[in-house]
């Protein structure tokens, strides 16, 4: 091989590398600053095909899309000094290149640490200022809420990174603790109980005591009603009898006296002692001519 092929293969691969060291992409799903001597000269490099010097400019990109940080559980102390084990993961996302940059190197294992130590000290300001009803049941939602408020401020500031989520997986109790909790659980559980059935009670006899009374009512009123009914009916009965008797007198005894026959000798076996003159037996002796 002649001396100028050489030449011209050595100059081809020092062309070959000084372009692939000068064009670089950013995806969308990435940031990225570029640097000059280690100078940041761009905080934030729009995603294409770029270019830069070689060896001049470095390129130092970051994952732009939302990331899940998922410590190890923690233990808290509750305002009540009771320990418990959390177990919480964060969702972030880098905001600002250039302090991220500054805070991090952009290693993304250092910003999930520096981000970790706090968000752990924000639980344990909430944790340490609630009781254990509170952050087991209680206010819950209401704790995640202040972590994520009173972190985004910090965190864009000193990592610029946005805190877009904060979530408490699991709480565990010691055994000592979870025995207490759930004996208070159980006495409120019964007091409640025994309210509940207290005010039962007492509806009912309201309710009992309501259904008496209204039963003596309605049925005073009932036989109100039915002694006046009754009266009247007698009152018009005694008149149409009365109308009857005067009309006929004679007539009106004589049926009142077949009605008494009838129901006398029903029986078989009844046995009447009466004097044979009784006035009982006057329309069985035969009538007798009037003139």
């Amino acid at each position: 091989m002649s001396g100028k092929s050489l030449i011209s293969i050595i100059l081809a691969l020092v062309i070959i590398i000084v372009v692939s060291n000068s064009v670089y992409i950013v995806k969308e799903t990435e940031r990225a600053i570029k640097l000059q001597f280690g100078e940041i000269v761009d905080t934030d490099v729009k995603p294409g095909l770029r270019f830069k010097i070689p060896f001049v400019n470095a390129v130092r990109k970051f994952d732009a899309r939302v990331m899940t940080m998922d410590g190890r559980p923690r233990d808290f102390l509750t305002i009540e000094k009771k320990r418990l084990s959390v177990d919480a993961f964060v969702k972030w996302k880098i905001v600002d290149n250039l302090t991220y940059y500054s805070a991090t190197s952009g290693d993304e294992i250092r910003a999930a640490d520096l981000l970790s130590s706090k968000v752990e000290n924000e639980l344990r300001n909430q944790f340490a200022s609630r009781t254990l009803n509170e952050v087991v049941s209680g206010e819950r939602d209401e704790v995640m809420k202040e972590v994520i408020n009173n972190l985004s401020q910090v965190a864009q500031k000193e990592l610029g990174v946005s805190i877009i989520d904060v979530r408490v997986k699991r709480v565990e109790l010691p055994q000592e603790v979870s025995q207490s909790v759930y004996e208070r659980m159980r006495t409120e559980r019964e007091r409640e109980a025994r309210e509940l059935r207290s005010r039962g009670f007492e509806l009912a006899e309201g309710i009992r005591a309501d259904a008496d009374r209204q039963k003596t009512v309605i049925e005073a009123q009932a036989y109100r009603e039915s002694e006046e009914l009754r009266g009247e009916g007698d009152a018009i009965a005694a008149a149409v009898y009365a109308d009857a008797f005067g009309k006929d007198p004679e007539f009106y005894s004589f049926t009142r006296s077949l009605k008494a026959y009838t129901e006398s000798f029903n029986g078989k076996g009844d046995i009447m002692v009466l004097e044979p003159d009784s006035e009982f037996f006057r329309y069985l002796k035969g009538s007798k001519a009037t003139n």
